[in-house]
């Protein structure tokens, strides 16, 4: 008849890990500060300081397909106890993929989209909703982080 409820916690206690420094906090200054839940995990960041601890500034909540495909790093996928793991940054960030296919696309999305982008680099003119690859390429994507 009675039972425990989770609480979130409070704005000075929600922590996040970054790869180089442990354990980060959201500065109070940031607009994002007052929330108290993300639907993902993974937040990016403009700007980190330290004083009484390290705090992070001017930081968006990502989800995982815009963090695959256009985070740095290179993108590898490696079966691991039977379930298919997609992994960026030397092995730090890792996500388990719904298959062997899903895991073998988004890796093959990332690597069409890298080549998309150095193309468009080496010819800056170049119109990318024009090109029928590079309209293909985006297409892809927007239906990919729009359904996710």
């Amino acid at each position: 008849s009675t039972g425990a409820v989770k609480m979130q916690a409070k704005a000075e206690e929600l922590k996040f890990v970054t790869k180089n420094d442990g354990y980060v906090h959201i500065h109070p200054s940031s607009v994002n500060y007052q929330s108290r839940h993300f639907e993902s995990p993974y937040l990016v960041y403009h700007e980190k300081i330290k004083t009484s601890r390290v705090f992070i500034r001017d930081c968006s909540m990502v989800s995982v397909y815009p963090l695959v495909l256009l985070g740095g790093g290179q993108v590898h996928m490696q079966l691991h106890k039977g379930e298919f793991v997609i992994s960026l940054d030397d092995g730090w960030i890792r996500f388990v993929a719904a298959s062997h296919q899903v895991a073998e696309l988004v890796k093959e999305l990332r690597c069409e989209l890298d080549q998309l982008l150095q193309d468009k680099i080496k010819n800056p003119s170049m119109d990318l909703c024009m090109c029928p690859r590079g309209s293909r390429i985006i297409g892809m994507i927007v239906k990919l982080v729009t359904t996710q």
